[in-house]
């Protein structure tokens, strides 16, 4: 997700990460703190390079932001571990799969092995969800198509793009009950073919979204578990329990799970007055339900707080992904918003999303996307609560988070982190030292990479 339209015309590090990628083929991570432009990077990467690209991501969501596809669809990858040593009568096996039965069932027609063959740079997206024996499975299957079998990534060029501090990947304990023989973590760095080229480590280090230097030091210090007394109590004195927004003050909650969020935005929604109008978003050919950005049927009030998820294509830039608004007229083919204290109403205009599969055109040589379908609907969505996985990459100015005791590993500074000071923050919850569990492997691997910066 593209988070609000940044200034990075004078980003060092930007430029010399550009260059990086248009002039040599070693890999690259390109990390850095929420809000320093990695998905801004991307998409300039994608406009500029001349190098024939493949973007995936590990979910369908993060694939339709990106304007790639899934590493699973792409590769063709089961859902199983991938083990990456082969195992004597592995090929019975149904619980999981090694390089003998990856290939063995490998479905790959002979369009998606040209554009493998042509492959000159793969940008993977949110790897912080990707795990370790993906990566491993995605490695083997490009020796193999590419006849390549010792050159790691058969000597493609990969862009890896996240922030490790955020989201994990998931692994079922009864996955990693089998891993776990022969991965020291679930981490991408923790790859086989990892130990065998390691990516550059280039940081992006201006951060757009907050401009506190005192917030900006306590983020650092809860990504790095590093949290002092004073840290704790400089963010309590954000803690309000039973705070209640003040009326068109609009802030939105961020919680652990999708039904807290929903109950959230349909409460508030019934509040209103006046009737409900229904919008329908329109799928051409193949778009995935799970893919959508948005709700396909939105129900919308006068008076309903609304969330841009898309960021202002104009030259003038209106609204951004994560500016929230109020809903202010509504007929059956129009809806205006206003931004109190911003200026005038402005009316919202539909989106088109792509789903997308890459081909390869033999008179040109080069790898082209093709469209598979598309899915069109306000780039709009309530707004009085998301979930804080759906929040990753937005920014807000007023934030109440309710978290509990649920928190996950780098949910607190995902949740953090979406806002653009501690001003703007409410805590329903108080955050225990419990609930900041960056994994010290994290730590580690930042501190001995080969750095760029």
């Amino acid at each position: 997700m593209l988070s609000a339209p940044v200034d990075i015309e004078r980003n060092i590090l930007f430029d010399m990460a550009e260059e990086f990628i248009h002039q040599t083929s070693r890999p690259v991570f390109l990390t850095g703190k929420a809000g320093t432009g990695k998905t801004t990077f991307l998409r300039h990467i994608r406009n500029t390079t001349k190098k024939n690209t493949v973007i995936v991501a590990p979910t369908g969501v993060a694939a339709i932001h990106c304007g790639g596809t899934t590493m699973h669809s792409f590769f063709q990858l089961p859902f199983t571990p991938f083990v990456p040593d082969v195992r004597p009568g592995s090929e019975q096996a149904d619980d999981m799969s090694d390089k003998y039965s990856l290939l063995q069932d490998l479905k790959l027609d002979s369009e998606k092995r040209a554009v493998i063959r042509a492959l000159e740079l793969l940008i993977i997206d949110e790897v912080s969800m990707v795990r370790s024996d993906t990566l491993d499975a995605i490695d083997t299957v490009l020796r193999y198509i590419r006849r390549k079998p010792y050159r790691p990534f058969g000597g493609v060029q990969v862009l890896f793009i996240g922030d490790l501090f955020q989201l994990p990947p998931v692994i079922p304990d009864d996955q990693w009950r089998i891993l776990r023989e022969y991965y020291e973590g679930p981490f991408f760095f923790h790859a086989r073919v990892l130990q065998q080229v390691k990516p550059l480590y280039l940081e992006l280090k201006k951060i757009y979204r907050q401009r506190d230097p005192d917030f900006i030091r306590i983020l650092n210090n809860v990504r790095n578990n590093t949290m002092e007394e004073e840290d704790y109590h400089r963010l309590h004195e954000r803690y309000q329990p039973g705070f209640r927004p003040p009326p068109r003050e609009q802030y939105i909650t961020l919680t652990t799970h999708n039904h807290k969020a929903d109950a959230i935005n349909v409460a508030e929604l019934e509040k209103l007055p006046g009737p409900t109008w229904r919008f329908e978003g329109e799928v051409r050919g193949d778009f995935p339900e799970r893919n959508f950005p948005t709700d396909r049927v939105l129900h919308l009030r006068v008076g309903a707080q609304v969330m841009f998820i898309k960021n202002d294509m104009e030259r003038v830039r209106r609204y951004y992904n994560g500016k929230i608004g109020r809903i202010t007229h509504i007929t059956s083919e129009r809806i205006v918003v206003i931004f109190p204290g911003e200026g005038p109403e402005m009316e919202v205009q539909k989106d088109t999303w792509k789903n997308i599969r890459y081909t390869f055109n033999t008179r040109t040589r080069q790898v082209e996307e093709e469209i598979l379908g598309e899915f069109t609907q306000y780039a709009i969505r309530l707004a009085w609560a998301v979930t804080i996985h759906k929040s990753q990459g937005l920014t807000f100015e007023r934030a109440i988070v309710d978290a509990g005791s649920s928190f996950a590993a780098g949910q607190v500074y995902v949740a953090l982190s979406r806002c653009t000071s501690l001003q703007g923050i409410v805590l329903h919850s108080r955050i225990q030292a419990s609930s900041i569990m960056t994994d010290e492997r994290i730590i580690r691997f930042a501190r001995e990479e080969d750095h760029l910066d």
